[in-house]
């Protein structure tokens, strides 16, 4: 009956242990080990929030990189546009300086060739005169007629 005694003995002890360790260490083990689970559950859930946030920051940072290419190639067809547009009219001005010039030349040569005219028309004039005079001066005679008109040829 000794080993009965033991045993019960052994059973209360070890019921006050459980008793005592339910009442007074377990329930702190288990609200730490709640805490702590939950400050996981809390760190897993802002880690996906942050993945998610990154993501959302990714795809933000290329939509503003295709609209900043967007922009530069829009920006880039505007200079071209507007560069071809001022050497069309740097063109249109040439060739309109260049149709005056081309006037003004015109209107110059006929100038000339009318100033050329009237020389030789006085020329011409002076040398009818020239003539008239040295055939007057002469007797009328048919040879030497035809010889000052030979002469005038020749002076001409």
């Amino acid at each position: 009956m000794h080993l009965d005694a033991t045993l019960i003995a052994q059973l209360i002890v070890f019921l006050l242990l459980a008793a005592f360790t339910a009442k007074y260490v377990w329930p702190p083990i288990t609200r730490a080990l709640d805490e702590r689970a939950k400050k996981i559950a809390d760190g897993l859930a802002a880690a996906d929030r942050a993945k998610a946030e990154l993501a959302s920051a990714n795809q933000e940072v290329e939509r503003e990189l295709a609209r900043s290419h967007q922009d530069s190639a829009q920006r880039l067809q505007d200079a071209e546009r507007r560069a071809m547009a001022i050497i069309e009219e740097a063109r249109r001005k040439a060739e309109e300086a260049a149709e005056g010039i081309v006037a003004q030349a015109r209107s110059e040569a006929e100038q000339q060739v009318v100033k050329a005219r009237e020389v030789l028309r006085d020329q011409v004039a002076a040398l009818a005169v020239k003539g008239a005079e040295a055939i007057l001066r002469r007797e009328v005679d048919a040879r030497a007629h035809a010889e000052l008109l030979q002469q005038l040829k020749a002076e001409l």
